[in-house]
Order: C-alpha cells, then sequence, then structure tokens
C-alpha cells in the first residue's frame, strides 16, 4: 500500500512538473515593456521621470518576449527633442527581447526629450506593443544652439565660444565671486567704481536682423548711489543696458538699421513700474507690457539674482524682454504710424564714430574708457567714482544672431536658476 501511494505521489509530481514547464514555455498573451535604462543604469520606467541622463546616452530597453526585428525601425521608435520637436537620428539593434537605442548625435544640455514606441513594434507572433512614452532630461543646463559668444567668468573674462577676448589691460578691478548657485561656478563681480571689462569689435556682435542678449545680474545697493550702468557698447549707438537708481525700473537703449537712411535708430525698451501697453495708454507700438509694482519692480531688481533676455525679430519686427523667463514687454515696429520710418527697420546696427565712443562692448559701463562721450557727466564720466558704474556681479553673458522663442528662453532660464 505504502508502494502505490508513493508511485501515485511521483506521479503526481511529475505531472505537476510538466504543467509548470508548460506553463514556462507558454507565449505571453500580450507584449510588455519590462524595463528601460539609460547608461550609467538610469531607470527610465520608474513613476518619475529622471534629469540627470548623460548626453552620451545609451538605452536599453528590455521586453517581456522575444522581438521581430523587422518591425523595430525610425518609424516605431521615435527620440524627439521636446522644445523644438526635433527629431533625433538613432541607431537600433535586436536580440531577442532586447532594443538598444544609441544616438547619432550627442544630447543637448539640460534638455526634455521624449521616447516614443508605437504599436507598430510585434512579436514574431504578431503581438502589438501598446504605443508608450518615457521622458526624461539631460545633465547640466540648456542652451538654445545658435550662440555666437558666451562670457561664463569662470575665472576669466574671455569669450568661451567665439573670439571675442577682452586683452588684459581690458580687464579693470574684476573679481570672481560665487555665483547664483554652485552649478553656476562664478561670475564677474564689480565694485561700482571702477570695474570695467572691454571687448573689442563689439559691433559685429550687433551687425545682424535677428538678435538675444541674455544673461544673469545681480545688482549690490551696499554704499551704491545713483544708477548701474551693467553694460554698454557705444550707449544708446550700439546697446545698452541700465538698472535705475531707485530699482524701479530699467531699460535698454538699441540701435536700430534703417537702409538708405544715414545715422541710427534708437529705440528704447522702457520698463518702469507700472508699464503701459497700447491699450493702457502707452505709445502704439507697445503691444504689450506687464504692470508691476514699485514693490515688485524693486524685488527683482535690486540685490537679486535676476534672469535678463531681449530678442529682436526681424521678420515681425518685435522686440521682447523676459524677466526670469517670464515676458515682461514687447513692442511692433509695424505699430508705429504709417510715416514713422521706424517701420522700415531691418535689424540692429552699430553706428557709433569715434572720438564720441569705440565699437568695444563695455561690462560694467555704459560704453569703453576710449570714448570721451559724456565724459564730464558725473553721472556719466568713467573716472567719476560716483557715475553710474554697475555694483554687482553678472555671469553667462549670451549673445544669440536668432531671436530666442518664449518657450527656449523658459528653459534656459529654468535650468539655469
Amino acid at each position: 500500500m505504502k508502494k502505490r501511494l508513493f508511485y501515485f505521489g511521483m506521479l503526481m509530481i511529475a505531472a505537476l512538473s510538466l504543467t509548470v514547464m508548460y506553463s514556462c514555455d507558454k507565449e505571453p498573451d500580450e507584449l510588455l515593456l519590462d524595463s528601460m535604462v539609460a547608461t550609467g543604469d538610469i531607470d527610465l520606467n520608474a513613476a518619475t521621470a529622471p534629469a540627470n541622463v548623460p548626453t552620451e546616452a545609451v538605452i536599453t530597453a528590455t521586453f517581456n518576449t522575444d522581438l521581430d526585428a523587422a518591425t523595430v525601425t525610425t518609424s516605431t521608435v521615435t527620440l524627439t527633442q521636446d522644445y523644438d520637436n526635433a527629431d533625433i537620428p538613432l541607431d537600433l539593434s535586436v536580440a531577442g527581447n532586447i532594443v538598444t537605442i544609441t544616438p547619432q548625435v550627442i544630447l543637448g544640455n539640460g534638455a526634455l526629450y521624449q521616447l516614443q514606441m508605437t504599436s507598430g513594434i510585434t512579436t514574431p507572433e504578431g503581438l502589438a506593443l501598446t504605443a508608450l512614452t518615457r521622458s526624461f532630461t539631460t545633465v547640466g543646463t540648456f542652451v538654445p544652439t545658435g550662440v555666437i559668444a558666451h562670457w561664463s567668468f569662470e575665472e576669466t573674462a574671455d569669450d568661451v565660444v567665439g573670439d571675442f577676448d577682452p586683452a588684459s589691460n581690458q580687464v579693470v578691478a574684476i573679481t570672481y565671486t560665487d555665483s547664483r548657485n554652485a552649478d553656476a561656478g562664478k561670475a564677474a563681480t564689480f565694485d561700482g567704481d571702477a570695474s570695467i571689462i572691454e571687448v573689442p569689435n563689439g559691433d559685429d556682435l550687433i551687425n545682424t536682423d535677428d538678435f538675444t542678449l541674455s544673461f544673469w545680474v545681480k545688482t549690490n545697493s551696499e554704499g551704491h548711489t545713483g544708477g548701474h550702468f551693467v553694460m554698454g557698447l557705444g550707449a544708446f549707438y550700439g546697446i545698452q543696458y541700465e538698472i535705475f537708481g531707485g530699482y524701479d525700473g530699467s531699460k535698454f537703449a538699441i540701435s536700430y538699421e534703417v537702409p538708405g537712411q544715414e545715422g541710427n535708430v534708437s529705440e528704447d525698451m522702457w520698463f518702469p513700474a507700472l508699464a503701459t501697453d497700447n491699450t493702457t495708454g502707452g505709445w502704439q507700438g507697445w503691444d504689450f507690457a506687464k504692470s508691476l509694482t514699485a514693490d515688485e519692480m524693486i524685488a527683482l531688481l535690486k540685490d537679486s539674482w535676476l534672469h535678463v533676455t531681449y530678442t529682436y525679430n526681424s521678420t515681425e519686427k518685435a522686440g521682447t524682454l523676459y524677466f526670469n523667463g517670464e515676458k515682461m514687454k514687447s513692442f511692433d515696429f509695424d505699430l508705429w504710424p504709417e510715416e514713422d520710418q521706424k517701420r522700415n527697420v531691418t535689424g540692429l546696427k552699430y553706428m557709433g564714430s569715434e572720438p564720441d565712443v569705440v565699437n568695444e562692448l563695455a561690462f560694467g559701463f555704459v560704453h569703453s574708457r576710449a570714448g570721451t562721450m559724456w565724459d564730464s557727466e558725473p553721472w556719466g564720466g568713467y573716472d567719476f567714482p560716483d557715475a553710474n558704474h554697475f555694483k554687482g556681479q553678472l555671469d553667462d553673458v549670451r549673445i544669440f544672431h536668432k531671436a530666442l522663442t518664449a518657450t527656449e528662453i523658459q528653459l534656459m532660464y529654468d535650468s539655469e536658476k
């Protein structure tokens, strides 16, 4: 009897084993993504999208069963940079249930990407994948393409992108101190008395139809009277940016080109507290103005880091000012009166001439020391210690010969703040 029970038990175990083996070999009834990782074992399949993916990442996707390799193509697997919907060219390889995705180019820093897989991906038996999307952000700070010059002020005043470097005697009383955060490194610090950086051939930077200037600035009000000439290229004969002495506003003064006309057309991007547009009593060309109270403006401009961006789009004839990634004010030359010469503006143009001003971009003052304009004015002469010298910090000054989009500006600010 015991033997019979033993044999019966063995038969049952064998049957169960066959059942388990059969179950293990059984094809799944749906195609699923088991895991997705990027270089450095970064999980792209987690509930929270990672923000530290290397710019040279390789992505490995593992599924619950083997795939039909012929269905894994650049039509069914796409990688897109989010801000401009640019498709990234990919190399794809399939080994059983594993897909390896290798971008053919280095990804941009601090940029959001969308990886999509469509239902066109199937198994050899015809099971289709439920379409999926995974997001991730690359390491570093986002910088749009097309930078002409970039002064990062990492213990140097040299242009780290182009050739717009000052000579050693054109960097005066500058120190490099901690910037807005650890990732930003150092910033150039100006003493409000003699500090200045002068960059030769500054006219090459602004003689362009489309233009963007972007920078971080922090004023230091301690012991400082008057306004701050943060930077200038021949003052209003090129481009200048100043912060008012009461910190209740700031402005750009910029020279624009009108073909066939001698001299310059200067236009201020004036942004005071309680700014107005053409619907609230402002000039008809001002098509947008964010009305900040004096206290709100002071909070932005006094002793606080601020990201400032100015763009000019020659096709739309539009200038736009952004603070901390947000649109603050804009104008449209096409809204000027019919007879106004500004309706014929093409782009920015340096119109300065010696001895008044020279074609050197100055950080820390309204124009370089070589110019004689306003030399006798206590607020405008470089040799007057109480003139509107800039006191504070300046960092990551970038110039583009294109008009950045609002999305690009917001992304740049978000990644650098």
